[in-house]
């Protein structure tokens, strides 16, 4: 097995016969020959080794508040720097980032700045942000990079926060497990099925377990996202499996965000969510024992807020994806005392 490194060194993977080796950054674990690439076209076969081709380059670099992840029991209105590169190992026919996750990266990763994740560190701290975000595009497929930045970042006390499709293996997440603090994960449905349809992806059960692993084994925070697609994974059955399974697995106290799709790509001819589906999904949540299910892209919508789940009081006021006020008192409901779960 090779180990992690620099743009020069070699990526997570496993020697196999003929010079061939299979990539461990992903579940897809793809078995590349020479010159092959992975299928999400950032890792290749280089003479016997695994060469992340994308390691270091930063096609998206933004300040965003966490509320934007989105995460809502991690440090509420606080600012996290955001960086994404080229390229998916899921292929959605809806995908908002679609012009980085479904860029032609071979031919483009050439033109897209290098930096150092010593430099992407060193802005952070400059800029007196909460941490680091990898996001945009999948973080697992320039998993060295990823594991490198969250090292240096631990050293310098800044959080550290994946934006997943959930797709990373065992493996790659017990290696950066001591220095990520926040999983933000999609479910997109509850069954091979609806992830063929909505992901291209060809099973979900590892995805699951590795959440679970995330929160149980490394103490990660945890939140759960649903873009609910019209016709696609919007049918009972498929949420309530997922309610049930974040409640069972997870536990009723995680996060689970029902977010409005919005038409784009080979998706354009389908509606937007109705608001309806979405109340329905967030009732289904509640049924399923969960305590905190929010909804997303409905801004003013009361159930973008966050309410004590013992006496009902509203604790946290959000407006369009930023925290506007919070009654906290060290992380727990002014009026009965209860506890919130979360990072405050």
């Amino acid at each position: 097995m090779t180990g992690t490194g620099d743009q020069e060194g070699w990526g997570f993977a496993e020697a196999m016969p003929h010079g061939r080796v299979r990539c461990l950054a992903c579940q897809r674990g793809c078995i590349l020959a020479e010159d092959d690439l992975g299928f999400c076209r950032v890792r290749a076969n280089r003479g016997g080794k695994l060469a992340p081709l994308s390691y270091g380059r930063v096609a998206a670099l933004h300040l965003a508040n966490v509320e934007r992840k989105p995460l809502f029991h991690f440090h509420p209105g606080q600012v996290m720097l955001s960086v994404g590169s080229l390229g998916c190992n899921f292929r959605c026919p809806g995908c908002q980032n679609r012009e980085l996750a479904h860029a032609d990266a071979p031919g483009e990763l050439s033109a897209v700045r290098y930096l150092r994740p010593e430099a992407l560190v060193r802005k952070a701290v400059e800029l007196g942000l909460l941490g680091i975000s990898w996001t945009y595009n999948e973080p697992a497929i320039w998993f060295e990079y990823t594991l490198d930045g969250a090292r240096l970042a631990k050293l310098e006390g800044l959080a550290t926060n994946y934006v997943t499709n959930g797709s990373l293996t065992p493996q790659a997440l017990d290696q950066i497990g001591p220095y990520l603090d926040a999983y933000r994960v999609d479910i997109k449905g509850f069954s091979e099925e609806t992830y063929a349809r909505v992901a291209n992806f060809p099973e979900f059960r590892g995805i699951l377990e590795v959440a679970e692993r995330a929160r149980h084994k490394w103490g990660m925070h945890v939140e759960c996202v649903t873009n609910v697609i019209p016709t696609m994974n919007d049918g009972d059955d498929e949420l309530r499996g997922i309610a049930e399974w974040i409640a069972t697995a997870l536990g009723p106290e995680t996060p689970w965000h029902v977010t409005r799709f919005a038409p784009h790509g080979d998706f354009a001819h389908l509606p937007p969510t109705p608001l309806s589906t979405l109340e329905r999904a967030h009732r289904i949540g509640r049924e399923a024992g969960l305590h905190f299910v929010y909804l997303g892209n409905v801004p003013g919508h009361p159930a973008e807020n966050t309410y004590c789940p013992a006496c009902g009081e509203l604790l946290i006021k959000r407006t369009g994806l930023m925290a506007a006020e919070s009654r906290l008192r060290d992380g727990a409901c002014p009026e009965c005392g209860r506890v919130l779960p979360g990072k405050w």
